[in-house]
């Protein structure tokens, strides 16, 4: 399919709209797109085809008389929705988060309430009627905005960030820059050591800077792929006292007794333990050589040691009907931890799986919906979401909480509220100019071998960076 665009800032959102509609399809028509800006008026044409059987599509819009870069955010949405309309019509479909393509649906929500174009409580109406959201898309913003309490916006305030981008092996459907443990065994002390390094200078940059620490979050990966001395070699450096300290477990066969007894000598409040399904023959199909009574064992684990416990489940999982998925949420209501992620399959270029093993869209988005129903009569409420290309129907991952134990890491990434100090390869920091709207970002390198040869010029750039 060829796509062309007036705006090359535009081309992007363009080809993400295209795809949404259609994620697996070469379409054989043409799309072109034209503006037109004539003082506040904006007229926008869109031709499908072409020669004889082009068809064209022309929207004038007015834009507000405000700043030229809100004129230009103003333009962009209105072509998305003209977009939406003339592509919703050639394919006979709707989306559910309708023209929104970005990563932040309830940030966009909040920007336009912070701007004053819109009040709180019109957030509903607004998102259904002028950017075709579902009305149950958009109530889900509403419910994440009302319980993300605990945002605070305060230049001064950082997370800190440590990546540990080393897996026990590769699930089938990810796409993260991890390595398998196997193959960089023999660079994980050294990969240690440059990141003992990188942190002595984080914390001459937080104390010269006054930053506060307010939450800590190791990732990966698969942190606890580390051994209980190599967890203490690296924990025993880091001295902020928080109320939130995360450290992914999601492997659960990486998950001991020793290894939590050092997470919690050192301060850790919270880990994930992430079974992703219930069903053992998906386990094996995705890559994963676990079961249900090793998940079960380190959760009692993490019970036992007072952990809040977050657990990821993922819909559409490579063969799992809408019975499986009913199966896994039994389990975890069983289970009760006090976080649930519910993630939609995103199936990306960088992953084993392509589109064409999704068979059961129409189960996946029974799953999503089922899923949110059911927590939400459990006991649990939405606190965070973000979506990802490629991801089945369009659809979201959604954090829910239970008794008031929201992750703040996730909220203040998720809705770009603090600045993030991250560390370790593939890690990237964030800047975040609260007072002028504005946000920067310091990519670490992506793969160990390099993070490990250029420490020194990492360190450099996040001195001048922070």
């Amino acid at each position: 399919m060829k796509i062309t665009c007036d705006n090359a800032d535009f081309e992007k959102d363009m080809q993400d709209l295209v795809n949404l509609f259609y994620p697996e399809e070469d379409l054989s028509f043409s799309l072109q797109h034209s503006f037109v800006l004539d003082g506040d008026n904006l007229t926008s044409t869109i031709v499908v085809g072409s020669g004889t059987n082009a068809q064209e599509n022309v929207m004038t819009f007015t834009l507000p008389d405000t700043t030229e870069l809100l004129r230009k955010s103003h333009m962009k949405r209105d072509f998305k929705n003209h977009l939406y309309e003339v592509l919703s019509k050639i394919s006979k479909k709707s989306l559910p988060w309708g023209s929104l393509t970005g990563v932040r649906p309830t940030k966009f929500a909040r920007d336009l309430i912070e701007r004053g174009e819109i009040k709180p409580h019109l957030i509903s109406e607004v998102l259904v009627r002028d950017y075709h959201v579902s009305s149950d898309k958009a109530k889900l913003v509403v419910n994440i905005l009302k319980n993300q309490k605990c945002i605070i916006k305060n230049d001064k305030l950082i997370d800190l960030f440590i990546n540990i981008p080393i897996c026990p092996s590769r699930c089938n459907y990810c796409s993260f820059i991890s390595s398998e443990y196997a193959r960089v065994s023999n660079k994980v002390e050294e990969y240690l050591s440059c990141l003992l390094k990188e942190l002595d200078a984080v914390k001459k940059i937080i104390a010269e800077n006054s930053y506060m620490v307010r939450t800590i979050y190791i990732g990966g990966g698969t942190p606890t792929i580390l051994t209980p001395q190599q967890l203490e070699r690296l924990l025993a450096n880091i001295n902020y006292p928080v109320s939130e300290f995360t450290v992914e477990c999601g492997r659960v066969d990486t998950i001991t007794k020793e290894k939590l007894e050092v997470l919690k000598k050192y301060g850790v409040t919270r880990i994930c333990i992430n079974p992703q399904t219930f069903c053992e023959s998906t386990l094996k199909r995705i890559g994963r050589k676990t079961t249900n009574a090793q998940v079960f064992e380190a959760y009692k684990l993490a019970l036992e040691f007072g952990f809040v416990v977050n657990m990821d489940i993922i819909a559409g999982l490579t063969g799992e009907r809408f019975g499986i998925f009913k199966r896994t949420i039994s389990t975890l209501l069983e289970l009760y931890p006090e976080n649930i992620t519910v993630h939609t399959l995103s199936v990306k270029n960088a992953s084993q799986i392509r589109g064409e093993e999704v068979k059961y869209e129409a189960d996946v988005v029974k799953m999503i919906d089922y899923a949110e129903k059911t927590l939400l009569e459990n006991g649990y409420q939405p606190y965070y979401i973000y979506r990802q290309k490629h991801q089945t129907g369009g659809l979201e991952n959604v954090g829910y909480f239970r008794d008031e134990n929201v992750c703040i890491f996730n909220i203040d990434s998720m809705e770009d509220i603090s600045s993030v100090i991250a560390l370790g390869a593939g890690a990237i920091s964030k800047r975040v100019y609260n007072l002028e709207n504005r946000i920067e970002r310091l990519p670490n390198c992506k793969f160990i071998e390099d993070y490990i040869s250029r420490i020194d010029e990492m360190i450099e750039k996040k001195k001048a960076f922070f």
